[in-house]
């Protein structure tokens, strides 16, 4: 544990703990700051957001294809029968199934699958699982597409790099923009996806700064402070 200690400082090292970075910056120095040699790091983005989630109207949820993917491997489950069946297996699902895929995940708690998608007629079943699906984030929605008429479509968009998020009871967002290996200006594209439409998501009855915080980091590295003013004043001009 040593060994990784002196990782941690090094990286540490590299960041300015005063400064507030550009995304570009931010994005461009992640690879310098990853800890591990042996695994590729996930990047992650978390956004503080002057937005209270206990008011339904101040909700911030949404759904996004990141230009260049998130570099994981999703397993998508479909709940869906007859040509819509066929139409996600064809778009590469792993698990297709109605009844029956419902009837494995209460038995037998199956959970070997990363996102979850529905047609609209199947949500009769599906929202049986509700205490099983909704605590680990895979009950399908209709608010970010993956209860819809479209499968194929959203089971590509999964596979292709589609990422969800919410904002989490401290006003805070998660989400992933990549993997060190993709380099600092794809990571750049990516956050900028995630941040533009964060902007976008901004609820009427928010007041006051609306871009609190953003931090930029790698799985075991230390977080790197972005400066939310050129995203604030984004706002305030449209």
């Amino acid at each position: 544990m040593a060994h990784a200690g002196k990782k941690y400082r090094n990286a540490l090292a590299k960041v300015d703990r005063n400064k507030r970075y550009s995304v570009e910056q931010a994005c461009m120095l992640i690879p310098e700051t990853k800890i591990s040699q042996k695994y590729d790091e996930s990047v992650d983005l978390a956004v503080r957001l002057g937005v209270n989630p206990k008011h339904a109207d101040q909700m911030v949820r949404g759904a996004v294809v990141l230009p260049h993917g998130t570099g994981k491997k999703v397993r998508v489950a479909v709940f869906a029968k007859g040509d819509k069946a066929k139409d996600a297996t064809d778009a590469g699902a792993d698990i297709v199934g109605a009844e029956d895929l419902a009837e494995k995940i209460q038995k037998e708690n199956f959970m070997d699958f990363d996102a979850c998608v529905a047609t609209p007629d199947m949500m009769g079943i599906v929202g049986r699982l509700g205490k099983v699906l909704g605590p680990r984030g895979l009950m399908p929605n209709p608010k970010v597409g993956t209860v819809t008429p479209d499968v194929a479509k959203a089971v590509r968009e999964l596979k292709g790099g589609r990422v969800e998020f919410r904002v989490e009871k401290a006003g805070i967002v998660h989400c992933p923009v990549g993997k060190v290996s993709f380099g600092g200006e794809r990571l750049r594209d990516n956050a900028m996806t995630i941040l533009e439409l964060l902007v976008k998501l901004k609820p009427s009855s928010a007041k006051g700064t609306y871009m609190k915080s953003i931090t930029i980091s790698t799985t075991m590295g230390p977080g790197i402070k972005v400066d939310p003013t050129p995203l604030q004043t984004a706002l305030t001009t449209k």
